[in-house]
């Protein structure tokens, strides 16, 4: 090959259109809070309220995001799908999102994805059971799953029991019974737990979904290692479910109805486990175990 052929070439290859890094400041004229890291976008958390396809495309641009935090009800099975090339995500955490069971499907695209939240996914939606869930069983590193203020129940748990890969599960008015969490137990491999009351639905009847009964239940998870507990009425009565939990290094009690005798002696049962408690006032108990929670 010639000098005539080398420069020739040489022209072309300037020619070729440029492979640059998506523009920052179109991201950020979206409203977007954005952390870089040795010249990338790696952290992004935006309000998608007013979103449009090409913005959701904009954001998918952007793919060597690996924490994303989004909310909005522009996010839907269509737009979700337009985040795909997204392939470097370990965290997402979302609120208000408006999926379809069909449309959870999209998720099997965050193959490295470690860690994800859903707040209020499709809140009334009769399109979103929580049987879609079961797609997230296509995220082999998925270890951390938040899912909570949900109109969606039973079938949401039965889908969730099916996520082995999970060592932490949070979950918190939701609507799930008693039945539904029973299928926490084929959570084989699971560490930590938190888990809270149903929020009830006004007008119809909405049986509580954790009491000291559902204790029974936790008990049988024989990996626990932290446990959270918020959002009911409990007494000692618990302390035989606990200590049937060999592994159990942390517990919190939060937001619970539970006297300070009570407590003290969890605490002198479990010698060996941390236990964290934030005591409440009456006119807590009253405003949001009572009237809200409807305990």
């Amino acid at each position: 090959m010639n000098l005539r052929t080398l420069t020739g070439l040489a022209f072309c290859l300037l020619k070729l259109p440029s492979l640059a890094a998506p523009d920052v400041d179109v991201l950020k004229k979206l409203g977007a809070k954005i952390v870089e890291t040795d010249g990338v976008v790696t952290q992004v958390q935006v309000k998608c309220d007013a979103f449009t396809e090409a913005d959701f495309r904009t954001l998918g641009s952007f793919t060597s995001i690996k924490d994303l935090t989004i909310s909005g009800k522009t996010i839907t099975d269509e737009t979700i799908a337009l985040l795909a090339g997204l392939t470097e995500l370990e965290r997402l955490s979302s609120d208000g999102i408006q999926l379809t069971d069909a449309g959870y499907k999209h998720f099997a695209a965050f193959q490295k994805l470690k860690s994800l939240s859903f707040f209020h996914p499709a809140f009334r939606s009769e399109q979103f059971t929580g049987s879609g869930l079961v797609h997230l069983k296509a995220l082999p590193k998925l270890e951390k799953l938040t899912f909570a203020g949900s109109t969606a129940g039973d079938a949401a748990l039965e889908a969730i029991g099916q996520l082995t890969q999970l060592r932490e599960f949070r979950t918190w008015h939701t609507a799930q019974t008693q039945a539904g969490n029973a299928h926490l137990v084929k959570l084989t491999n699971l560490t930590g737990l938190r888990i809270g009351q149903r929020l009830p639905s006004w007008g119809k009847d909405s049986p509580i979904s954790f009491d000291e009964s559902t204790m029974e239940t936790v008990a049988k998870i024989k990996t626990l290692e932290s446990l959270e507990l918020t959002e009911a009425r409990l007494s000692a009565k618990i302390i035989p479910h606990l200590k049937a939990l060999p592994k159990l290094t942390r517990l919190k009690i939060e937001t619970v109805d539970i006297s300070a005798a009570d407590v003290e002696a969890i605490k002198a049962a479990l010698p060996g486990c941390k236990v964290e408690h934030k005591s409440m006032s009456e006119s807590e108990k009253e405003s949001l175990l009572v009237k809200k929670l409807r305990l």
